[in-house]
């Protein structure tokens, strides 16, 4: 699975920002070519593609020809992201809970925190017999 979505991203990729888009036209290329066959029925593969690519000729499906591929070229797309220097962020306290402050037990001159003296911090004692 992760194979087939690397390789759609790449497809994706490349198609937006490289000429591989040209070749998404290739089923209008051959529908052109099949309606030049029927007005001429002699007319070669290779003679259809000189007389578009080879010499193009301004004529009454001029702008069918023009959707044919590797025709009209367009800039690749390039995207650029910039976070600028006035960048905000916000968190809303709606989706946070509310956390319960405890307060800390204050400290004596002996350093010793008032409370912990006989609990589970305490070192173990030695019971003598």
């Amino acid at each position: 699975m992760k194979k087939l979505i690397s390789i759609l991203l790449l497809f994706l990729y490349l198609v937006s920002t490289t000429e591989l888009y040209q070749l998404l036209k290739i089923p209008e290329l051959i529908e052109h070519y099949i309606e030049h066959k029927e007005l001429n029925p002699d007319m070669t593969l290779t003679a259809f593609l000189r007389t578009h690519y080879d010499h193009p000729v301004k004529d009454g499906d001029y702008g069918k020809d023009q959707k044919l591929p590797f025709i009209i070229h367009t800039p690749p797309l390039a995207l650029v992201f910039i976070i600028g220097n006035i960048f905000h962020f916000e968190l809303k306290n709606d989706q946070f809970k509310q956390v319960k402050s405890r307060k800390i037990p204050s400290k004596n001159n002996n350093f010793c925190y008032k409370g912990f003296l006989r609990t589970a911090w305490e070192p173990p004692r030695y019971l003598f017999s």
